[in-house]
């Protein structure tokens, strides 16, 4: 599981560290695509095979489905992680999530996230409001925990 949150450099290269917690969770590399929030997320091979195939899946008449497949197959690419323990994330994706020198490499259970520091700082600042958190979260079904 992928959890926790680390601040890396990012080379000229555009290569980008990943935690060395995470490196042993993705022995056959990973798909890196254009997140929801002006992030990137890195999935492993098996759980991007179950979304592409949910995505394909989606009706093609659909205009929401279209924008979907075209979010998140446009902008994917394999990577691999290197003996270094680094992945090479495209230029295209570190422009479409401003990542220049310094990247926030976040757990999110099943994948993680790649963020520009000024963005995960935004995004933490939410997470740290308890009142809007109780009631953005209130529908959710944890019922079961």
């Amino acid at each position: 599981m992928f959890l926790g949150q680390y601040e890396h450099t990012i080379d000229d290269k555009g290569r980008l560290t990943i935690p060395a917690r995470y490196r042993d969770l993705l022995p056959d590399g990973a798909y890196i695509t254009q997140g929801f929030d002006r992030n990137l997320i890195v999935l492993p091979p098996a759980l991007y095979e179950q979304l592409s195939k949910r995505i394909s899946s989606l009706s093609l008449t659909e205009p929401s489905a279209r924008l979907l497949r075209r979010l998140m197959f446009s902008s994917a690419e394999k990577v691999d992680v290197d003996k270094s323990g680094r992945i090479l994330i495209p230029s295209f994706l570190r422009l479409n999530a401003s990542l220049e020198t310094a990247a926030m490499v976040v757990g999110s259970g099943d994948f993680f996230e790649i963020w520009s520091p000024a963005e995960w700082e935004s995004q933490s600042a939410k997470l740290k409001d308890a009142d809007a958190n109780a009631e953005r979260f209130a529908g959710l079904d944890l019922s079961a925990l």
